[in-house]
């Protein structure tokens, strides 16, 4: 992209770039970020009300909810993804629905899905895995290093 810029343009490139731009519609910015904001706080909605659900019903904590409802929204994620719903919500609230516990199901999903066609452990587990790997990694990575700081941090007598 920056090349195209640094790039100088003949007159009827130009003229092209310009009927280009007068030809793209616009994007409705102020209405996708509504529809994103509704429907990811849908979905947090939804996952209070598991917790609250949990911790009324089953006499959990705050704390301890939190695992059954972690998983019951994995599991409604997956779920809707299996059953191409959760594609047709994406669609419609674009960066709504990228939620990590839901957004991240959607994702391994989709790709053991897309990939079954090869089998079930070269296929779905092995493409299943190359999306949540690295984000598995990441997250084990992150934890570390920050452990590391918390502990360095308490050795000097900080906190």
């Amino acid at each position: 992209m920056s090349n195209k810029k640094n790039k100088k343009l003949s007159p009827t490139q130009q003229e092209y770039q310009s009927f280009a731009k007068s030809r793209e519609p616009k994007r409705p910015v102020l209405k996708n970020c509504l529809r994103a904001f509704f429907v990811g706080g849908t979905i947090c909605l939804i996952g209070q009300f598991f917790q609250w659900f949990y911790m009324t019903y089953f006499e959990f904590t705050d704390v301890t909810a939190s695992n059954p409802t972690v998983a019951t929204m994995i599991i409604i994620a997956v779920l809707m993804t299996g059953f191409g719903v959760y594609d047709h919500l994406a669609q419609y609230a674009g960066g709504g629905t990228i939620i990590p516990v839901t957004g991240f199901a959607n994702t391994v999903a989709s790709a053991a899905i897309e990939h079954r066609t090869e089998g079930y452990v070269l296929g779905v587990g092995g493409n299943m895995f190359k999306i949540a790997g690295p984000v598995i990694t990441y997250g084990v990575v992150s934890a570390f290093v920050i452990g590391l700081i918390s502990l360095a941090l308490k050795a000097l007598g900080g906190m």
